[in-house]
């Protein structure tokens, strides 16, 4: 399995946990996106998030995005996942160069800046589901955790890793969250607290321990079982069909002046950079099938 996650039940039904090792898709957003490595780690902690986060869906076809709104040198940061966990997403600014925080790690929080954490819930009935909170750290996964308090009222511990290796590559990533279920008790905040005074780097925990050794060691005391096993993946399901329905929503005056000019156009996928061209020709088309609906 290329990106394995686990997800586990304690035997009480109080504490339910989410983990992901999820350097692989990392690679692949930075592999299509060509990051910068504190755009790579801000990009890859958002994506492990809204990949987990996808997995708590109810239904096929729900889907899940995580946007980051904030007014640093990266301006935006954007994950979509389905119930599968399977994500993708873009920065809006992929090249961005800050100074390294004073330990020498990558500064997210600076590349963010000040703004907003917004979570869409969209299950493809009527209006989705939107909330936003503000950031109160941009490094992300503290915004994940504020996000499920205020909005959800669901005690949640996110945390969050991504390290960048020397040649820009993706070294390790991956990421788990920790919710407590109605009826908990004082007993099992004071296990979970005290396995998770232990965690001190996130990334370096996934690099060198599988997910179900990490489940055990912050379910220490806590008896638990597997619930799923299952494999997150970067994917865009991008298309020409797709694209012809992004032209056709410029509106039939914008599509019929772009025609005008006589030039074919070219649209790039966010997602995957992929490109899809449309000649004279292709437009016209589209247009008339436009103006017959």
């Amino acid at each position: 399995m290329k990106n394995p996650a686990l997800s586990v039940l304690s035997d009480d039904g109080l504490v339910r946990g989410y983990f992901l090792n999820s350097k692989e898709l990392v690679q692949q957003a930075f592999d299509y996106h060509k990051t910068a490595p504190v755009v790579t780690a801000g990009l890859g902690r958002l994506l492990t998030a809204a990949s987990i986060m996808g997995k708590t869906l109810k239904s096929a076809g729900d889907l899940l995005t995580l946007q980051i709104e904030g007014d640093g040198p990266v301006r935006t940061l954007l994950a979509t996942a389905d119930h599968t966990g399977c994500v993708k997403g873009y920065a809006g600014c992929p090249i961005v160069d800050i100074p390294l925080k004073a330990n020498g790690k990558l500064d997210v929080s600076g590349a963010v800046g000040n703004g907003y954490l917004t979570v869409l819930r969209d299950n493809g009935e009527g209006e989705p589901y939107v909330s936003r909170t503000q950031l109160i750290s941009g490094e992300i996964a503290e915004d994940i955790t504020n996000y499920y308090a205020t909005s959800e009222q669901t005690p949640t511990v996110c945390a969050l890793g991504v390290l960048v290796d020397r040649d820009y590559s993706v070294k390790s990533a991956g990421g788990f969250l920790l919710q407590l279920l109605p009826g908990y008790d004082d007993e099992v905040v004071e296990r979970l607290e005290k396995s998770l005074e232990k965690v001190k780097n996130v990334s370096s925990m996934f690099e060198h321990t599988s997910n179900l050794k990490i489940a055990e060691a912050l379910f220490e005391g806590i008896p638990f079982h597997v619930t799923e096993e299952w494999n997150a993946e970067y994917y865009c399901n991008c298309s020409k069909d797709r694209t012809e329905k992004v032209l056709i929503s410029l509106g039939k005056k914008e599509l019929a002046s772009i025609i005008e000019e006589g030039n074919p156009i070219e649209i790039c996928c966010h997602f995957c950079d992929k490109k899809y061209s449309f000649d004279v020709d292709e437009m016209k088309k589209l247009l008339f099938d436009a103006v017959k609906k």
